[in-house]
């Protein structure tokens, strides 16, 4: 129920409902319990409530993690089917590779067609911008 009421708590941000939120964080974390594991998770995610409730300081940020681990999952598929890399800088250039197209994704930028501006090849004559001044266009 946490979950959910902050997830519409986000959209509709209220300083006066902020306190509730936390208070229900504590009781459901703050409960003692029989279970030696449980009683020692419970008090783990207790004391990084500052952290875990960011979001009430700042509503903008995201309630989970899915998109940071989506951006790993490329990776780590590619890692599974090929076995690796030979050398550090394979490893180095396909996730410099890997991290070019997942950030053309993010943007809306076709991958090959960035790929094919850097290298002289768009037959368009149309420059598309560098990547990091897209990225600092973006709104936060």
């Amino acid at each position: 129920m946490l979950y959910r009421d902050l997830k519409l708590w986000k959209q509709k941000p209220s300083a006066k409902e902020a306190p509730v939120l936390a208070q229900c964080f504590d009781d459901i974390f703050g409960q003692r319990t029989r279970y030696k594991e449980l009683g020692q998770l419970l008090a783990r995610l207790h004391r990084r409530k500052h952290e875990l409730l960011k979001v009430l300081e700042r509503p903008e940020i995201p309630l989970h993690t899915n998109g940071s681990e989506n951006d790993l999952r490329a990776c780590v598929t590619k890692r599974r089917i090929s076995g690796g890399t030979m050398s550090a800088d394979g490893r180095q250039a396909r996730d410099v590779m890997l991290g070019l197209m997942k950030t053309c994704r993010k943007l809306g930028i076709s991958f090959f067609a960035y790929i094919g501006d850097r290298l002289g090849l768009s037959g368009t004559g149309e420059r598309i911008p560098l990547l990091p001044d897209l990225v600092g266009a973006q709104p936060v």
